[in-house]
């Protein structure tokens, strides 16, 4: 049940307030002022604060103020029979949710409410995802060719220097991609992703340039392109080796110069990225075949990580099974599944071709077809290790 905290040091509208909302369902608790009311924010956590703005020894905006620092802090609403716009203003920039004028409007309060609600909702579903997405990211593993990868990561997090990032299919390069960005001085703007591999050579500038309408003919309207998207931030271009010679020119002289140009535009744009870089072939050849430009080769190798395959980690692969059987069944909404010890060590004798990935569907489709527990007959049947 929402739990709303009346703060008012006015008894007949505390009752009032009380009322309405007991009728639409709210569970109610009151404070006579102030400080009565900061303490029970602190031994109680609450949705919604309905606080009176002129109040004896802590005023509303004091409250407001204070509640801000707590683990749990509630959506605030002001109601005054003072206020003006001033007073509405300085609330709303201590971080109130609205402001109200008593008497209040009741559809008004009512509707007030629901959306500061949906605003609470929204932010914790916000923080949900984003602890998902973090753990998604998550680099697993203590063998040493692993604690080798999280150790550069470490080191060159913080610094400027471009990364070029190696290893086969499924080896966990983007991961490595978020492990840099997480701890750089630039993870407060955005890491922004291109798959080189999955957009058309005859594409590929624009989405990394942009274009102004009408330089091609589709081109509808004016595009911001990757590069500009990812202004003070990190861009991550995977699978670099796909990218088509032209694009390579182009993206060496936005390394070289700090600026790009949109294609079908004249006007040169200003840019302040770091480029990260993820390729699964070995780029030394590609430049042999002239698939590749060596001089763009050497802008982004200042730092070579190598991602090692899941044969080269196979210790690891206990680690990252218990990782994939929590995930999934946070995913499925069912408890985490048992896995025996023999079936671990059935699936570290596997080939793992397609590395990590091919590991995370064996363990799906272990965890759908086994029974309670996984067991060694399982891993026989349902996945190829043998």
């Amino acid at each position: 049940m929402t739990k709303i905290l009346i703060i008012d040091d006015e008894k007949s509208i505390r009752h009032t307030l009380r009322e309405i909302l007991e009728y639409e369902k709210y569970k109610i608790d009151e404070a006579e002022n102030g400080k009565v009311g900061l303490e029970k924010l602190k031994e109680e956590d609450f949705d919604v604060v309905l606080c009176d703005v002129k109040m004896p020894e802590m005023d509303g905006i004091e409250v407001l103020e204070n509640a801000r620092a707590l683990d749990h802090t509630p959506q605030f609403i002001m109601i005054s029979a003072h206020g003006n716009i001033d007073t509405a203003v300085d609330a709303t920039k201590k971080g109130a949710y609205d402001f109200i004028q008593k008497p209040p409007d009741l559809n008004r309060l009512l509707l007030t409410i629901k959306n500061a609600l949906d605003k609470s909702n929204l932010i914790q579903e916000t923080k949900v995802l984003k602890k998902k997405v973090a753990k998604s990211n998550e680099i697993v593993g203590e063998s040493e060719p692993i604690q080798e990868v999280k150790e550069t990561i470490e080191k060159v997090a913080g610094t400027e220097a471009r990364v070029l990032i190696t290893g086969g299919n499924g080896t966990g390069k983007e991961l490595v991609a978020h492990a840099i960005h997480k701890l750089s001085n630039r993870n407060k703007k955005p890491l922004v992703e291109v798959n080189c591999a999955a957009i058309p050579s005859e594409l590929i500038e624009s989405e990394l340039f942009g274009h102004e309408k009408g330089s091609f003919t589709s081109a509808v309207k004016q595009r911001i392109g990757k590069f500009e998207q990812a202004d003070q931030g990190t861009l991550f271009l995977d699978e670099i080796g796909d990218m088509s010679l032209s694009a390579q020119a182009k993206v060496l002289r936005a390394l070289q110069e700090n600026k790009i140009t949109r294609v079908g535009g004249e006007k040169e744009i200003k840019v302040n990225v770091r480029v990260l870089a993820a390729t699964n072939k070995d780029l030394k050849e590609e430049i042999n075949q002239k698939r590749f430009r060596e001089d763009l080769y050497h802008r982004l190798s200042v730092i070579l990580i190598k991602v090692p395959s899941l044969k080269e980690r196979s210790n690891d692969i206990p680690l990252l099974v218990d990782k994939f059987l929590e995930d999934i069944a946070a995913e499925y909404g069912t408890s985490k599944k048992e896995i025996e010890a023999k079936a671990l060590d059935q699936l570290k004798k596997g080939d793992w071709t397609g590395n990590i990935r091919e590991l995370r569907n064996v363990v799906e489709r272990l965890i759908i077809m086994s029974e309670d527990k996984i067991t060694v007959e399982d891993v026989k049947k349902y996945a190829d290790t043998n």
